[in-house]
């Protein structure tokens, strides 16, 4: 962007102030005209600063709702050029002697956690803005959505925009495929995050940038308009990450089927001969025979490409030589339990149905220069190949209105959640015009060009409108919208989210953990990558079956590719759980421990909405006090990383290792508790102390490190699809019932000392859209002989749980210690299971009993 700086520096306090006690307005002359400046405090660690002229206005759709304001803070008029608003344990000062610098504190500190460059912070520059911060060189900088590895963003230059980076380098690409403008700084002292609302195209600097006068410095840069930025303080990482979640929305509620193993592969649904509903159908087929449980399948755009020439992509038809009969396909899928994603596009060709009326309703962008509708080559077949075509414009009523509709249909033939793809919007022009008559800019008297409201606002009104469509065909169902790009604002309607088109390697395996870390920092929890490599070579037996054994403990599991093939540029290669008959079994057990474990993973996803908390999360979430977590290697988030409270997961990253090391963080401020440490879940099960590096035994053959916490749980089901309380219809109906339900407990190798450990996980009916999350908690301490249980329901539960019977702990294979109740209710000890663990039974008064001896757990009594 052309460099225009103009740093207004004689401020005045304005005479119409902001609601009073919670800010100040000051207003400023700079060559544009009137330059105007607030700073807000909205609630306990939440402050909001706004910086704009009529040049470059606010933000005209911001990426989030206005929060509502809490009358909580003090206001000081101290001196002249200065204010200072104190909120709870945060200060914060703003001083207008120059450029206006805001600064935030705690108030036990001396050292700001958060203030603005002297004389440089807040630019007018051309049509845009742009914000100078102060910069520390030690912190930890995460967030921005979805940015190479490795996760610390520190002394790095990012651009804000989304694209469709095709085979990207996990540890070089940017930008990718979200447009997420938060950083978060988080240091041992506290931490910050800084926020902007703008869909515009604009680029953060985290300390790459070093000048002789300036010296290190941070700066957010904004391309068209002015600046409203949310500031948000709080102690850990948590309190700035539900902060976030406050101004964006908490993470949306995604049905539990979600969470299991979602098969694709752009081949199924792209092949003629024979055509793609008998290649699906053997793939079921498959999918039996191996004993290899699925819940969804990802149906790649193939199935909407044309049957007749132009042979191009048609969003909401049918191919009906590859599908003659979808509702047809869709039942026989259904009976099987496995449920259909279709893959939608957001722009049309002129050989499609209804493009005429769409063009004729200004259902596509304008080009200013010609009058007429504005055109670019689009993906519209094969690998590679392209088209003339254009973007739908969702701030058009019809073209909005239009996607609606075409969900409903798609939804009422059966398929039962949508692929938002190829959503980046990567326009060519930023001149090009919107229609702007929806139903939140219809009023709108700003400039109505894309580059002031920005690509990205499209990405979020095509989540919007799938998940009305979704809702509206079926009121009574959890709509799951999955997408490949995002905003802060495309997840209240997008439920999931993926890292796109990854490559084949070991490095892409393990720059994805870091990928994912700072993903969930930034909001998006149901997250994950495609097992394997979407591009690509073909995946080694070792590495794809270290990339499954990681991919089972992420919030998503889905295995989806396009291997270019020179064979078959249509259709490409793809990867499948029995591609090497050599390692079936251990596939087989790897996918079935997802469905055993998908009650907690399921509970992450429920803590995650309740409290913003992501499941997968970095080794010093909630151990900022260890000062080994903000070590450089640790920071960088590649190797390791906890999955929930109570499991730390470790992996390998080199062919041929069967060692890897972890650091196990602790705890220095528990008060009197004290930490146990951690224990192997893989043989040979030891206990190991926390606060210091391990070297873990990892066969590939085998597992990869999965740590327990002592004192943790991990909710368990059964190993194979089941069907939830809120489960109905064919999709499900032939599904085994979720009435089973144990809790995996990892007490200290021998006496607890009195020391009570207590974990919480949560449930739902899976599918319903109302809330309805009753939680359970697991108490236990121990001795050398003997592991004493509780078990505690949340008076509120009013959902009636099928596994509400009885509830089997379950200990480690080398402990055979005996388990009892601490309130005295006989527990029954039943058959060891497979892997050698002992298991005790007890029965849950109040609910139903059909009788718990005779419990079936993963198939065995």
């Amino acid at each position: 962007m052309p460099q225009q700086e103009e740093v207004p520096t004689k401020w005045a306090r304005k005479a119409s102030s902001t609601k009073a006690g919670n800010g100040i307005t000051l207003e400023s002359k700079s060559r544009q005209g009137t330059a105007n400046f607030t700073f807000e405090a909205i609630r306990p660690g939440l402050f909001r600063t706004q910086f704009w002229t009529a040049k470059s206005p606010l933000p005209p759709y911001p990426n989030c709702e206005e929060p509502k304001t809490q009358p909580t803070s003090t206001f000081d008029h101290g001196k002249q050029t200065e204010s200072t608003i104190d909120v709870d344990d945060v200060q914060a000062t703003i001083d207008f002697t120059g450029a206006p610098l805001v600064s935030l504190r705690f108030k036990d500190k001396q050292v700001p956690i958060h203030s603005d460059l002297p004389d440089r912070s807040y630019v007018l520059d051309g049509e845009g803005t742009s914000h100078y911060m102060n910069h520390d060189r030690q912190a930890l900088h995460v967030g921005l959505g979805e940015k190479a590895a490795p996760m610390d963003l520190t002394a790095r230059p990012f651009i804000l925009s989304a694209t469709d980076c095709f085979g990207y380098e996990a540890y070089r690409t940017d930008p990718m495929y979200k447009h997420v403008p938060l950083l978060i700084k988080a240091t041992p002292e506290g931490v910050v995050g800084v926020f902007s609302t703008s869909h515009a195209r604009g680029f953060w600097s985290v300390g790459s940038e070093i000048d002789g006068l300036w010296g290190h410095f941070k700066v957010y840069r904004q391309e068209y308009g002015g600046l409203q930025e949310y500031l948000m303080v709080g102690r850990t990482l948590k309190d700035v990450v539900r902060l976030y979640a406050e101004v964006v929305g908490y993470p949306l509620l995604a049905p539990r089927w979600a969470f299991g193993y979602l098969s694709g592969g752009y081949k199924y649904c792209a092949k003629d001969n024979p055509p793609s509903h008998v290649v699906l159908a053997e793939f079921a087929e498959k999918l039996k025979e191996h004993d290899i449980p699925c819940s969804a399948h990802q149906m790649s755009s193939g199935y909407s490409i044309a049957d007749v020439e132009p042979k191009v992509r048609n969003v909401f038809t049918w191919n009906k030589h590859r599908f003659p009969d979808p509702e047809g396909f869709l039942e026989k899928y259904h009976q099987q339990g496995i449920r259909l994603l279709s893959n939608i596009k957001p722009f049309i060709l002129s050989s499609h149905p209804d493009f005429e009326y769409l063009k004729k309703n200004n259902g596509m962008f304008t080009d200013p220069v010609t009058g007429e509708m504005g055109t670019m080559k689009l993906w519209s077949a094969g690998g590679g190949e392209s088209g003339l075509g254009g973007h739908l414009d969702f701030t058009s009523k019809a073209a909005f209105d239009w996607w609606c509709e075409g969900v409903q249909k798609l939804k009422k033939q059966g398929v039962d959640a949508m692929w938002n793809d190829n959503n980046e919007y990567t326009l060519p022009d930023d001149n090009w015009t919107m229609a702007l008559n929806d139903e939140r800019s219809i009023n709108s008297q700003e400039r109505n060009h894309v580059g002031l409201w920005g690509r990205a606002l499209h990405c979020e009104l095509m989540a919007k409108a799938s998940y009305q469509g979704l809702l509206k065909a079926a009121p009574n169902e959890r709509p799951f919208v999955l997408t490949r790009s995002g905003t802060p604002g495309t997840f209240r309607y997008a439920a999931s989210s993926w890292s796109g088109d990854n490559m084949t390697s070991w490095e892409a395996m393990k720059g994805a953990n870091a990928i994912s870390l700072t993903a969930g920092l930034s909001g998006l929890h149901c997250f994950g990558h495609d097992i394997g490599g979407f591009e690509g070579p073909q995946p080694s037996p070792e590495l794809l079956l270290r990339w499954v054994q990681l991919g089972i403990h992420s919030p998503r599991f889905a295995i989806n590719c396009f291997k270019t093939s020179p064979q078959d540029n249509q259709a490409g290669e793809v990867i499948e759980p029995w591609m090497y008959p050599e390692i079936i079994p251990n596939i087989r057990d790897a996918i079935k421990r997802r469905y055993e474990i998908l009650p907690y993973i399921y509970s992450l996803a429920l803590e995650g909405h309740l409290t913003a908390a992501p499941p997968q999360r970095w080794v010093g979430w909630g151990y900022e006090s260890d000062p080994e977590v903000w070590t450089k290697f640790l920071k960088n988030g590649e190797e390791q990383y906890w999955f929930g409270d109570s499991l730390m997961v470790g992996g390998v990253y080199q062919p041929g290792e069967t060692k890897a090391t972890l650091y196990l963080p602790r705890k220095n401020d528990q008060g009197e508790k004290f930490d146990y440490g951690f224990v192997n879940t893989n043989a040979p099960y030891e206990y190991l102390p926390s606060g210091q590096w391990v070297t873990v035994e990892s066969s590939w053959r085998n597992s990869i490190p999965i740590l327990a916490k002592i004192g943790g749980a991990v909710p368990v089901g059964k190993n194979v699809q089941t069907r939830t309380a809120g489960e109905k219809g064919p999709a499900c109906e032939m599904l085994p019932e979720d009435d089973y339900r144990g809790v995996e407990i990892f007490p200290p190798k021998g006496s607890s000392h009195g020391q009570v450990f207590s974990s919480t996980w949560y449930d739902d009916d899976g599918t319903t859209p109302e809330e309805n999350i009753s939680s359970f908690t697991v108490t236990y301490t121990s001795s050398d002989e003997k592991v004493t249980v509780g078990f505690h329901q949340d008076a509120k539960n009013s959902v009636e749980l099928p596994w509400l019977e009885s509830l089997t702990f379950i200990l480690l294979p080398e402990d055979q210690r005996f388990i009892v109740s601490e309130e005295g209710v006989p527990l029954t000890r039943v058959e060891d299971d497979c892997r050698g663990r002992s298991r005790y039974v007890m029965k849950l008064s109040g609910h139903r009993t059909n009788g718990v001896n005779g419990v079936m757990v993963n198939g065995h009594k």
